[in-house]
Formats: structure tokens, C-alpha cells, sequence
């Protein structure tokens, strides 16, 4: 009975497939898409890139108008960099909060960086300027990035996204998340921001 068995499973599976590629043949194969930058992931480096200091962080020592890397001067300190292509309520409320946990986190020596990206260099610095003076953000410095229009390019920003967060420690990505719209969700954000510190001082 077994070798039967056996036998009879041959020719069905022959007529099996023969049939499925008959009808594979009238399905329609979707045409691929060039694959768009994704943020950094988790254990990337974090590197250098370099900016123009616009508003914020009024007595961090750097001045305004000055071109500097930013990320470099923090070192291996946690740091979280806010890449964002829109000023809105979201972003200024998470910009008050990454500032308050700046000030609190003295131990962690937690830094921030708030890069604003427009294909208009002159609008970007005057966005820039109207955050500070809406957040009145003490320590967390406002910048526009050397390459204004898409980000540094080490960083793979997403361009379809309004606001991307790199959080970073001991000069590596830890955590990463890319928002468009109104859609950031400052509590998790600062949920994140909070395990960084508690890492850091571990």
C-alpha cells in the first residue's frame, strides 16, 4: 500500500505544478520601487556633521553664526538630535521637554541638538529663530545643517519625513524614530529620552 501511495503522488504532483504555472503566467508582477533612506538603525555610528549655530543654548560657548560639529563637541555623551522639516506645536513642546530633561540630567551630561532642514536656507534660520523665541529653550542649541536641504547625508533621513529623532550614546545610535505631519508623540519620545539617561548613568 505504501509503494502505491507513493506512485500515486508523482503524476498529481506533476499536473500540480504544471497547472500553476499556466496560471502564474496571468498574474501581473508588481513593478519595484527604488527603496527611499531609511534613519540610522540601532549600533550605527553616530557621525560628524557639521552645522551653523542660529538660536538656543545662549551660554553653551559657541556663538551664533558659528559653523561647528556639534555632535563632535558632545563626544561620547548621550545625545538626542531632533532633524525636523516643519515648526509646529508638536515639535515646540518637545523642544521644551528635551530642554527641561537637559537641565535635570546633570549626572547623564545629557546633551540635545534641534537641526531645522528647508530647501530655503533663509526660511530655516528664520524658523529657527522664531522656536527659540516661542520655546525660550535654555541649553538645547537650534542649528541649520550644513547640507539645509536634506540633512547629512551620513545620516540617511528619510525625506518624506517632517521630524526625525537619532538618539545616540558612547557615539553610537541607540534609538531612532521618523515622523511625518503633526504625528510625533512627544510622551514616547521623552519615554526614550528617560531610558537613555538611566543607561547612561549605569
Amino acid at each position: 500500500m505504501e509503494r502505491v501511495f507513493r506512485c500515486g503522488v508523482v503524476p498529481f504532483a506533476l499536473a500540480f505544478l504544471s497547472m500553476m504555472s499556466i496560471v502564474s503566467a496571468d498574474i501581473p508582477v508588481a513593478k519595484s520601487t527604488p527603496a527611499k533612506p531609511t534613519p540610522l538603525i540601532k549600533g550605527d555610528a553616530a557621525g560628524a556633521f557639521y552645522v551653523t549655530k542660529i538660536a538656543g543654548a545662549k551660554d553653551d560657548g559657541v556663538d551664533v553664526g558659528q559653523e561647528l560639529c556639534y555632535r563632535c563637541r558632545y563626544g561620547s555623551r548621550p545625545i538626542v538630535m531632533v532633524f525636523a522639516r516643519r515648526a509646529d506645536d508638536k515639535l515646540s513642546d518637545l523642544m521644551v521637554q528635551l530642554d527641561k530633561a537637559v537641565q535635570s540630567s546633570k549626572e547623564s551630561q545629557l546633551r540635545g541638538l534641534v537641526t531645522l532642514l528647508n530647501d530655503d536656507l533663509a526660511k530655516a534660520k528664520d524658523n529657527a529663530n522664531k522656536l527659540a523665541d516661542k520655546t525660550g529653550v535654555k541649553l538645547v542649541p537650534i542649528v541649520v545643517a550644513k547640507d539645509n536641504a536634506t540633512g547629512p547625508p551620513n545620516y540617511k533621513l528619510n525625506q518624506s519625513s517632517d521630524v526625525t529623532i537619532v538618539m545616540a550614546s558612547d557615539s553610537q545610535v541607540v534609538w531612532t524614530r521618523a515622523y511625518s505631519g503633526d504625528s510625533v508623540d512627544v510622551l514616547d519620545v521623552m519615554s526614550h529620552v528617560k531610558a537613555l539617561i538611566a543607561q547612561s548613568i549605569q
